[in-house]
Formats: C-alpha cells, sequence, structure tokens
C-alpha cells in the first residue's frame, strides 16, 4: 500500500507526464488516499484534464479538486457568446441530440439541462462545451432516460466486465432494479471505478448508476 508521499508523487508525474497541462500551475495534497488539487488555470479544459490525471492513478481514493480557472483578457467573453458557441459545437457533434439539450450560461459557467437515452451522450455534450473559449465550469444535469426496455441488464454488464482488460469481475457485484444499476465491491484505482460504472452505463435501458465501489490498493 502506497504512503500519501508515495502517492503525492505518483500524482504529480502524471500531471508532468500530460501534455494538456502544465504541472507547475497544480498544487498537490494527500491523506489518508485522498488526493487534493488546487491552483489556478486559465481554461476549465486544463481542470478538466488536470483532475482526469489524477484519478488514473493507482491508490488514490478519493479526489477533492480545488482548482480555480482564472481567464486571461484575452479569453473573456460574453455568455451569449459562450451560449452561441456552446449550441454550434453540439450541432457539430453527431452523437449529440442537440435539440433535446438546453444551455444556460451564466457569468461564464454552463449549464445543460434536458433529456438524453444514453450516458455517452451526456458525457459528449459535457465534452463538446468544456473546452470552448471563456468556459469557467460545466453544470452537467442531463437525464438519461433510455428508449429501450432494460433486458437482461446484469448479465450483460458482468459480461462487459469481463471483456474489459483492467476490470476484474470477480471483485465487482451488480445489482439491477428495472433499469437502475447498484455496483459495489472493490479496484485498485480510481479510473477502474469510473470504468466498470462506463461499463454499467453501456448496458441499453439502464437509466441509472450508483457506485459504491470502493478503491483500495
Amino acid at each position: 500500500m502506497k504512503t500519501d508521499m508515495e502517492l503525492k508523487n505518483d500524482v504529480l508525474a502524471e500531471l508532468l507526464w500530460e501534455p494538456g497541462v502544465d504541472a507547475a500551475e497544480i498544487g498537490v495534497a494527500v491523506e489518508h488516499g485522498v488526493v487534493t488539487l488546487s491552483g489556478n488555470v486559465n481554461t476549465y479544459y486544463k481542470k478538466w484534464i488536470a483532475e482526469r490525471a489524477a484519478k488514473r492513478v493507482s491508490g488514490v481514493k478519493a479526489l477533492a479538486e480545488e482548482i480555480k480557472v482564472k481567464l486571461p483578457g484575452s479569453s473573456q467573453r460574453t455568455d451569449t457568446d459562450i451560449a452561441e458557441a456552446a449550441v454550434n459545437a453540439m450541432e457539430l457533434n453527431d452523437s449529440i441530440p442537440d435539440d433535446l439539450i438546453e444551455v444556460k450560461v451564466e457569468n461564464g459557467r454552463i449549464t445543460l439541462g434536458g433529456e438524453v437515452s444514453w450516458q455517452y451522450q451526456k458525457r459528449a455534450a459535457e465534452g463538446a462545451v468544456g473546452h470552448l473559449v471563456g468556459v469557467k465550469g460545466v453544470n452537467n444535469y442531463l437525464t438519461v432516460k433510455p428508449k429501450e426496455k432494460p433486458v437482461e441488464v446484469k448479465a450483460k454488464i458482468i459480461e462487459a466486465f469481463e471483456r474489459h482488460a483492467r476490470l476484474d469481475a470477480q471483485k465487482i457485484q451488480v445489482v439491477t432494479i428495472g433499469g437502475k444499476v447498484i455496483l459495489h465491491g472493490s479496484v485498485p484505482s480510481w479510473a477502474e471505478r469510473e470504468e466498470a460504472e462506463d461499463a454499467a452505463w453501456a448496458s441499453p435501458g439502464v437509466s441509472d448508476v450508483e457506485n459504491h465501489i470502493m478503491v483500495v490498493h
């Protein structure tokens, strides 16, 4: 099991390895396996990338994200400009049902509302707007309302776990209640925890996933 100092060094190394972020801008603190990221960045995308990098590190049990987005003068845009850019970005992405998504922008923060049929559409919408110039944050309130009825959801999810090289299906328990999936068990990294959740969401008919998987290293 890694010490907090070892885990901190691993997170710092991963940030240095990640080309999308300047590691010098990010502060890292670790206590009992919980990683806290701090500092200032000039785009929301860098903040998102730093968070993803930290979650990839084996042994990270939880992540507290305190990075602030401080835009330079050249990146300042009106809320109207950001809203128009967000709508255009989603229209250009064929995987996003943009006609079902509502966009609101206040003080540079985008809020997405409405319903989509798949979790990947929800994430794609956030990804499409998160990198836009002037964006300070994204609130993704899209709900997943599947068009398909849940059929053999548990079996399909377990099969998906078995296909994923990094997931040990024997250590993850799946409970289904209609279209709702509840995950229990343990994995060695936060990234694998998210991978298990993504695999659960990929099953047709899933409307909600509760992820209670513990990160144990």
